[in-house]
């Protein structure tokens, strides 16, 4: 779950992607900071939810893809008692012994593509980004190199623990986004081995 980064927020917010979208449950937060908001969620059910939940709100648009450092179709590990909320394109690794009665019994194909390939022929005024899909933050980042030239800020669940098989620790993703010119400013470790960091491009 993410935090509210509102209290952090110093420059106008032209656009939000919410890469793991869920069921909106961040939207209240996220439309004080701005009301156009990108939402990608690859599970078609929570994605069907999604829609009748907040697919008429002005400025909100949805899509029902995983995103990721190429274009292919995945495997998504889902499981249902957490709402699909833990449900990853990597297989569990501590989560079955940090959450034992979450099990992930279920799967399904997705279409994964990249972000820059998303805004290839259309444009993009989203200057911040959310990332909550349960390590596999660095791959979608991976796939954004060029979006990130607009981007200046990044909420991201993060890592200390190998929660999901080969998942990125928090400082893997410093690394990667210090490239481009962002340094992570906060971070809520709410789950002990996993949080969220906020980063902001200096």
């Amino acid at each position: 779950m993410l935090f509210d980064i509102n209290p952090y927020i110093d420059s106008k917010i032209t656009g939000i992607i919410q890469v793991g979208a869920h069921l909106g449950n961040e939207y209240d937060s996220l439309s004080k900071l701005s009301t156009n908001i990108l939402m990608f969620e690859p599970q078609t059910n929570i994605y069907n939810q999604l829609v009748e939940k907040l697919g008429s709100k002005e400025g909100v648009k949805i899509e029902n893809l995983a995103l990721g450092s190429e274009k292919k179709t995945a495997v998504m590990f889902k499981e249902q008692a957490n709402g699909g909320q833990s449900s990853s394109l990597l297989l569990p690794a501590l989560h079955l012994v940090q959450y034992p009665v979450i099990e992930f019994n279920d799967s399904e194909e997705v279409n994964v593509i990249t972000l820059d390939e998303y805004f290839e022929s259309i444009p993009s005024n989203y200057n911040l980004m959310t990332l909550d899909v349960q390590g596999y933050e660095l791959e979608v980042l991976k796939g954004a190199k060029k979006t990130l030239a607009n981007v200046q800020y990044i909420l991201c669940e993060v890592n200390r623990a190998e929660l999901y098989k080969d998942c990125p620790m928090v400082e893997q993703i410093d690394e990667f986004l210090k490239q481009f010119g962002f340094e992570r400013i906060v971070t809520s470790w709410d789950g002990q081995t996993w949080g969220d960091a906020l980063y902001k491009k200096k």
